[in-house]
């Protein structure tokens, strides 16, 4: 297939496209390298040193002799230039990562609010509304995230996507439906993924687009397959307050020592999933696309549920690292259950690879590699949910800072 990937500049939109490429795709990237810019804005770098896109693209048509294209457009202000390229290449399939990704970040001021509103929801919409323009049939892919449903403790397993309803009628009947679980999102990032999911019914239903959207956990992990195969392939790895992924920032912190920061109870329980596993999702959502005129198709694209203070637990045990109990920065409830309905993904054959000793340390041997490029000031996560909230941060996990005497 020829495959559009927006975003595949991004931290899964790289081994995606590798990923696909790899299995005989026509893979083209389109891309704003946003993200390389909020690194410049925010004065940190990925752990892991990342080359060009222009680099990495011609490092993987030398190890494979295939061709991942780039195109440098912005989805949510070129819209013309996006409509031309969808017009010119008409791809069979478009993957949809083009989007800001860190709740954190969105929640930095009001400006970082403006800027995930404006480039999340403009993208999408304007990529719908492309497909729709040109009568494009590209089976749209989106990559979601847990996050929709909130994390709210109701008692029952979240299903995917679609909820069961009763409903009363005027006459004392019940009706059945299935409904789009009750949005519930916990930030302003949060807060696009449910947007999206309105666009996404919308445009399914009124001008018959096929869209699957993937609800995705937490990713952990460091290689997949096709990052691995020579060292200006490997995948970029955050690990500041805003962008580093909880259990990614607690193997980094313990591979450097600094103390691993759980805050408020960390009883927050959070679905994840390896990153390999989801670039294989994503390959198995493409071989299964929704008919033409169907609703939207959901997946929850995790493998798995943790607490957060049993996962900080694990790591103190394994290295030997403290734990830093500090305020919460959010605005959530200090404990919640998550149980989690994944079995489409089961269904079409995915064998996930769960929490093991051996990828966890070979995510603590790359921080280890890698170690002189972190940034100590950037660890701690800093940007708080409300103003009130932002007075109790603790911006020196380690005590490092001079004191005054008094």
């Amino acid at each position: 297939m020829k495959i559009a990937v927006m975003g595949g500049d991004g931290f899964i939109g790289w081994p995606t496209s590798l990923h696909l490429s790899d299995a005989g795709h026509d893979i083209h990237i389109l891309d704003n390298l946003s993200r390389r810019w909020i690194d410049t804005e925010l004065g940190v770098q990925s752990l892991t040193p990342m080359d060009s896109i222009q680099e990495r693209t011609r490092i993987w048509h030398a190890e494979t002799g295939r061709r991942i294209h780039f195109n440098l457009i912005d989805l949510a202000k070129d819209y013309e230039l996006l409509k031309n390229w969808l017009s010119e290449h008409r791809p069979d399939a478009v993957i949809h990562f083009a989007e800001q990704r860190a709740a954190p970040y969105s929640m930095k001021s009001d400006r970082h609010k403006n800027y995930t509103v404006n480039n999340n929801v403009s993208a999408t919409h304007n990529l719908l509304n492309a497909l729709t323009e040109l009568n494009l049939d590209a089976h749209l892919i989106h990559l979601g995230t847990m996050g929709v449903y909130g994390y709210s403790t109701v008692g029952a397993a979240i299903p995917e996507g679609y909820l069961p309803v009763g409903i009363e009628t005027s006459g004392g009947e019940t009706v059945n439906q299935e409904i789009l679980y009750p949005s519930n999102p916990g930030s302003i990032y949060h807060m696009t993924k449910c947007l999206d999911q309105l666009l996404f019914q919308f445009y399914a239903k009124n001008d018959g687009l096929r869209v699957t959207d993937l609800h995705q956990g937490i990713v952990w992990g460091t290689h997949t397959e096709q990052t691995r195969r020579h060292a200006q392939l490997i995948n970029r790895f955050d690990y500041d307050g805003d962008y580093g992924t909880v259990l990614n920032r607690f193997l980094i912190q313990a591979a450097i020592g600094y103390p691993l920061t759980v805050h408020g109870t960390g009883g927050q329980t959070r679905a994840f999933i390896h990153i390999q596993d989801s670039v294989r999702c994503i390959e198995l959502a493409l071989k299964n696309p929704p008919a033409r005129g169907a609703r939207v198709e959901i997946f929850n694209q995790m493998t798995e549920t943790h607490r957060v203070r049993d996962l900080a637990e694990m790591i103190a045990r394994m290295s030997g690292a403290n734990i830093a109990w500090l305020p919460n920065p959010r605005k959530e409830a200090a404990e919640n259950e998550l149980i989690v309905r994944n079995e489409k993904f089961r269904d079409l054959g995915l064998d996930p690879i769960t929490l093991e000793a051996g990828l966890l340390g070979e995510i603590v041997d790359v921080a280890k590699k890698f170690a002189y490029r972190v940034d100590r000031a950037r660890v701690p996560a800093v940007s708080a949910w409300t103003k009130d909230i932002a007075a109790t941060i603790n911006h020196d996990p380690e005590g490092k800072r001079l004191k005054s005497v008094s």
